[in-house]
């Protein structure tokens, strides 16, 4: 059986690198394959199911608003069809499903597992520190926005449609989103790893300011 579970997995881990290879926004296989290293990482704290959570990992970014023009159903369609056709079973297929609609933050669902605070936990880990702050200004250099802009401050968002479709300069990012993740992580081992990476890009934002203003 644990035979079998590794061979779905590493044919997983073949058509997913395929997918997303030299994709340019920050959302490519290496933001896959890190996500998966933060969610094993976390799991191995917990009593957990290790097989759902490193697929729902593998999985989890196809479903993205970022892709398929917004349309999230086409995403967890394509998952839902390699997971049959891996032939995983109905309740392990129901479940990465699941952690998959509740992974992202523009999603603003509360995790109904522990599966699935982990693997959340995980890709929101990804978003912050210093690779965090890499893939922030490679998705604003993808969408063509600016790097900062003074005269645009940041703003927090009424709704998630209001935030999916926002267009604002790139360092906004920070205060919209990502210095607020700290705050929002599911378990104790994300939190502890959060909050120095919390503390890096406080750093970077001051030193940022400080060569702004040519100091």
């Amino acid at each position: 059986m644990q035979q079998e579970l590794e061979l779905i997995i590493e044919k997983t881990t073949k058509h997913i690198k395929e997918l997303l290879e030299g994709e340019g926004s920050g959302h490519d296989w290496w933001h896959i394959h890190r996500v998966r290293n933060n969610a094993l990482s976390i799991a191995k704290v917990y009593q957990t199911n290790l097989f759902i959570i490193e697929m729902a990992a593998l999985l989890h970014d196809i479903a993205d608003h970022k892709f398929h023009n917004g349309d999230e159903s086409i995403g967890l369609k394509k998952a839902e069809e390699w997971l049959e056709k891996m032939q995983v079973s109905k309740e392990e297929k129901k479940h990465i499903l699941q952690i998959m609609k509740e992974v992202s933050f523009s999603n603003g669902v509360i995790p109904s597992s522990l599966e699935s605070k982990i693997v959340q936990d995980a890709d929101r880990l990804d978003a912050i520190g210093a690779i965090g702050i890499a893939r922030t200004f490679a998705y604003g250099g993808f969408k063509k926005r600016e790097i900062y802009n003074p005269e645009i401050p940041a703003i927090k968002y009424k709704t998630l449609d209001e935030y999916k479709k926002n267009t604002n300069p790139t360092l906004n990012h920070f205060y919209e989103k990502l210095l607020l993740l700290k705050e929002m992580m599911n378990t104790k081992e994300a939190q502890k790893i959060a909050q120095q990476r919390h503390e890096y890009m406080e750093g970077f934002l001051d030193q940022f300011y400080r060569e702004w203003e040519g100091r």
